[in-house]
C-alpha cells in the first residue's frame, strides 16, 4: 500500500506560497484554488486566502485575462474562438473574457491570420488545389480563427 506524506499547511504558510504562486506570471481563480486543493486547505481558509491574494493585487482575473489574451495572440498566433475556449476552461466570465479580447486589434488580428496562412501555405505540398485550400482552412480553424475569416483568406491566397 503507498502511504501519500501529504504536508499540511497554516493559512499563513499557505498565503505565502500563493504569493510566490500568483507573482511568477499571472493565474486565474480556478487555477489557485485548484493549488489550494491540492494542499488540502479547508473551504474557510480557502475564501480568506483568495480574498487577501485579490485584496494585495496577487489575483485579478482581469489582468489574467488581458495577459492571456495578448501571449496567445502575439506569441501563438491563436485566434478569438480558441482564445476564448481556453479562458473558459480556465474559469473566466464572459464580461471578462470580452474585455480580454478588447486587446486584440482588428487590423493586426487580420495581419496575423493573412501572415499565418502564407507560411502555412507555404509548407502545404499538395498539387490539388481544392486538397491544398481545405489543409490550409483545417490548419486556420484549429487555430481558433472565425471561418468566414478563414474562407476569405485562403480564397485570396490560393487565386
Amino acid at each position: 500500500m503507498k502511504q501519500f506524506n501529504q504536508r499540511s499547511y497554516k493559512v499563513e504558510e499557505a498565503l505565502q506560497k500563493l504569493m510566490h504562486f500568483c507573482a511568477y506570471r499571472d493565474r486565474s481563480q480556478q487555477e489557485v484554488e485548484d493549488k489550494l486543493e491540492g494542499m488540502r486547505m479547508i473551504p474557510e481558509a480557502k475564501e480568506k486566502i483568495i480574498i487577501s491574494l485579490m485584496q494585495e493585487g496577487f489575483l485579478n482575473e482581469e489582468r489574467f485575462a488581458r495577459n492571456f489574451v495578448r501571449g496567445k495572440f502575439r506569441i501563438k498566433k491563436w485566434g478569438r474562438i480558441k482564445i476564448t475556449q481556453e479562458l473558459k476552461k480556465r474559469g473566466i466570465s464572459s464580461p471578462i473574457i470580452k474585455l480580454g479580447l478588447s486587446e486584440i486589434n482588428e487590423s493586426d488580428y487580420r495581419e496575423s491570420l493573412y501572415e499565418l496562412a502564407g507560411k502555412q501555405s507555404e509548407k502545404i505540398k499538395e498539387s490539388n488545389s481544392f486538397k491544398k485550400k481545405k489543409k490550409l482552412a483545417d490548419h486556420l480553424l484549429r487555430k481558433g480563427y472565425e471561418s468566414h475569416l478563414v474562407f476569405d483568406c485562403v480564397n485570396d491566397l490560393t487565386d
